[in-house]
């Protein structure tokens, strides 16, 4: 058994896969439309689906807004620095919430961004954890 992906749903696929891609360098697997479900699928990662887990983008047509709740907490990603990674994020655009340095209570240096839809993702630098 393995995690084949996370499905998150996003209000605006083109600005989501804008960051998914070209802020955090994914690359868009694939995506599907489903016109008599109203709805499109795409598939971003770091690496091929049969290797990886992804995250699987789900846009669903018309929707402007989502209650996300209080249950989901974030993703994680591994890089290999999270201060160099969080100024390469920000001069992209995007943004970043907590700026990257060592845990409360420990000694694992992260970070924590956010997409257009506000989902978390945490940055956790290689060989600190």
């Amino acid at each position: 058994m393995r995690v084949l992906h996370t499905m998150i749903r996003v209000t605006d696929l083109e600005k989501s896969l804008n960051f998914y891609t070209n802020i955090l360098g994914m690359k868009l697997l694939r995506r599907h439309e489903y016109p008599d479900g109203k709805f499109t699928l795409a598939f971003v990662g770091f690496g091929d689906e049969k290797n990886h887990a992804v995250i699987e983008l789900t846009y669903n047509w018309g929707v402007t807004a989502y209650d996300k709740g209080n249950a989901f907490g974030h993703v994680a990603i591994e890089v290999e620095d999270a201060y160099k990674a969080c100024e390469l994020i920000k001069t992209k655009g995007g943004k970043v919430i907590r700026e990257a340095g060592p845990m409360q209570h420990g000694s694992t240096v992260i970070a924590f961004i956010e997409d257009p839809d506000g989902y978390k993702i945490e940055l956790i630098q290689t060989g600190t954890f």
